[in-house]
């Protein structure tokens, strides 16, 4: 009775709107079951080793989505579950997105609420969309979009709720963040196949311990990143720059490149190539009051590449910056990548690529080179909302593989999945 009583107020709505307004509801099934044999590194060093270490397990994800557009504002309301198949904590439940956004016709606006951060090629600030929370701000933004410019300026400020009537103390919130503020500009040249961007990033991060030593660190991020596509090629880079201080106090001074170059000679085939180079330590980060046996810090070297889409990068097995090394050592990464894309068929998409993984700094009693990965992925469209995915990938890791991460056996890691994405849409109005 409630499900009946909802629909007819859903139709009312759509029906009583007017012509120049639109409300939408629709939703996202994601199912993902993956098969690991290598897997992910132990984080308890005190774990025996185990002779096997297969495991294999199915995800899902699910949202509810709710869009209205009007003449001069437009908002949204997503909710999410996502959760392990036979899991006893039952999944997450949580609102993915909550926002409204107020246009003028002179392309100002201005955007309020829990909502998704993607710029460029997702670097520095993405979606996530391949894990199942994915990933989302409480932020304001507002900015011009017109005649080539674009300018978004945005900021955060989080607070936990036991908080409120105690001081401004945050830990364990949604974000790592206490506070962001942060710019970005993007121009496309007119008579140029030209399009460049520039990010200005603070973050506020809370350190010390609550009522003792209590203090806000902060953090930079700058950089720049440009896409140039002529004919059939198309050439992307980016450049950016880590400074201020981490959550401990310790300074920053960190850095990353990358480029990447795609030839397209016709148009369901290409190749692509590139180099992702990310500064790292020289030892194990340690906080400033030191533990006993580990190397203390005079400042961090690796860079963090913070709230981007991880997975896009550096090999789909996701052993670098997504998952960390053996006590969070970060000694950076070097990424040298080659591959082809090809589309036999309107609706099937195919993929392969080789990865060569190193350390990017010079370490004691070991060598730079991580291994060699070798993906592969594939992906057909039944219909416009229903997609079938999978994909393997397979990695000879080096000794250095094996002791900054803790892999196994003969440092062969191999990881095989398969995804289905429904997309439908239950109603639809003007």
């Amino acid at each position: 009775m409630r499900r009946a009583r909802l629909t007819v107020l859903l139709l009312l709505l759509c029906a009583g709107a007017s012509a120049q307004n639109k409300f939408e509801i629709g939703a996202n099934f994601m199912t993902r079951g993956e098969l690991r044999n290598g897997g992910f590194a132990f984080v308890d060093e005190e774990l025996e080793i185990p002779d096997d270490n297969f495991a294999g397990f199915i995800l899902e994800r699910t949202r509810l989505t709710l869009d209205y557009a009007g003449e001069n504002l437009t908002a949204n309301i997503t909710g999410q579950h996502c959760g392990t198949w036979g899991s006893r904590e039952g999944g997450n439940f949580m609102i993915y997105e909550a926002w409204v956004k107020f246009n003028s016709k002179n392309g100002f606006f201005t955007k309020i609420g829990r909502q998704n951060l993607s710029y460029d090629d997702q670097r520095i600030f993405g979606a996530d969309d391949w894990s199942m929370t994915g990933m989302t701000h409480d932020v304001l933004k507002a900015g011009y979009e017109g005649h080539g410019h674009k300018v978004h300026i945005f900021g955060a400020y989080n607070q936990n709720l036991e908080n409120i009537d105690g001081g401004t103390f945050f830990s364990g919130g949604l974000q790592p963040y206490k506070a962001m503020e942060a710019l970005w500009y993007h121009f496309d040249f007119p008579s140029f196949p030209l399009g460049a961007s520039i990010l200005l990033m603070n973050v506020d991060l809370q350190g010390g311990d609550r009522n003792i030593d209590e203090k806000t660190y902060h953090e930079q991020i700058y950089g720049t990143y440009l896409s140039y596509q002529p004919k059939n090629w198309a050439l992307e880079a980016a450049y950016y720059r880590e400074a201020g201080k981490e959550e401990h106090g310790l300074p920053i001074n960190a850095w990353m490149a990358s480029g990447k170059v795609t030839w397209k000679p016709w148009q369901s085939f290409q190749l692509y190539g590139g180099y992702d180079f990310l500064s790292g330590d020289k030892y194990f980060a340690v906080p400033p009051e030191g533990r006993v046996g580990m190397v203390r810090h005079d400042v961090v070297r690796g860079f963090s590449s913070l709230y981007g889409s991880n997975h896009k990068f550096y090999g789909a097995m996701d052993f670098f910056y997504v998952t960390t090394y053996v006590r969070g050592f970060t000694p950076g990464l070097q990424n040298a990548y080659i591959g082809t894309a090809w589309k036999p068929g309107k609706n099937l998409s195919l993929d392969l690529s080789y990865h060569f993984l190193a350390i990017a700094t010079n370490l004691d009693n070991v060598k730079k080179p991580l291994g060699h990965e070798v993906e592969f992925s594939a992906s057909y469209s039944f219909r416009p909302d229903t997609k079938l995915s999978m994909g393997f990938s397979f990695m000879k890791g080096t000794d250095t593989m094996a002791y900054l991460k803790r892999s196994f056996g003969d440092n062969r890691l191999e990881w095989a999945w398969a995804m289905l994405t429904v997309s439908p849409k239950f109603l639809s109005g003007k």
